[in-house]
């Protein structure tokens, strides 16, 4: 009996070592997803230190526990040097958490950038992201405007013009919210947007006369890459809300190109 066992036991071990592997090994697996949180706020134009959230760390441990959830990896820098064709090429999503004024620091640093996103990159731009690179042209182009100003925070309604959108698709028709209302110049005319918010009710002496809302989040193709914004996520605390989260979260997988 211990013979018949063993044998055929013996056989097929061997008969192992020759077939081809049907499948990726645990050990090599697929290649990997990978994205890099950036959140270097540099010194203004006039070359003051500006200002800097709050926030930051409970942002990126938000978006580390929605790759861990999700299947992506997450870097995490605020070394404008990680801007470079080789090192760009491991991501499938630049995130820009909160970066603000000269977030990059050379032009070489910048030409980086644009060699990525031509390339078919992805880009996130969280909050004060608008804010970075205020003198770059293109840069507004790519984020979709650049930061005008905010009124104090409070709360105000936000409505939700794209419900199919993996970044809103969980939200209703309305989404009550309290947050800093950024104000945008230099929008370009072809972004999609998801979010609005409602200005009626909003304090604030310098909102436009007649104006009733204004977008607060969008996405867009840009020069061969893709670009997702959300004005939203002031304070560290919202970073553990859900509706934030999986908003922040539809909009890195849409960056990515994984969801439409």
């Amino acid at each position: 009996m211990n013979r018949m066992i063993v044998v055929p036991c013996l056989m097929l071990a061997t008969v192992a070592m020759f077939l081809p592997c049907c499948g990726p090994s645990p050990a090599l697996g697929a290649e990997e997803k990978r994205v890099l949180v950036y959140t270097r706020n540099g010194p203004t134009l006039a070359g003051k230190k500006g200002f800097v959230h709050d926030n930051i760390a409970s942002s990126v441990e938000a978006i580390k526990k929605l790759g861990t959830e999700n299947g992506f990896a997450v870097d995490v820098s605020d070394d404008p040097k990680v801007f470079t064709d080789a090192n760009l090429k491991k991501y499938k999503a630049l995130i820009f958490s909160n970066t603000n004024n000269e977030a990059l620091e050379t032009e070489e640093q910048k030409a980086a950038l644009q060699k990525y996103v031509r390339g078919g990159g992805g880009i996130v731009g969280i909050h004060s992201a608008c804010a970075m690179m205020r003198n770059w042209p293109w840069f507004w182009q790519l984020m979709g405007g650049t930061f005008i100003y905010h009124p104090k925070f409070q709360p105000f309604t936000i409505k939700v013009l794209d419900r199919k959108h993996p970044s809103t698709a969980h939200l209703g028709e309305t989404w009550e919210w309290a947050d800093e209302f950024y104000f945008l110049k230099e929008m370009p005319k072809d972004l999609h947007i998801l979010l609005e918010g409602d200005l009626t009710k909003l304090d604030d002496k310098r909102k436009p006369a007649g104006e009733k809302s204004r977008p607060l989040a969008w996405c867009h193709e840009f020069e061969g890459g893709r670009c997702w914004f959300t004005a939203l996520g002031h304070k560290k605390e919202q970073y553990s809300d859900p509706n934030l989260m999986k908003h922040i979260l539809g909009g890195i997988q849409w960056a990515m190109g994984e969801k439409k």
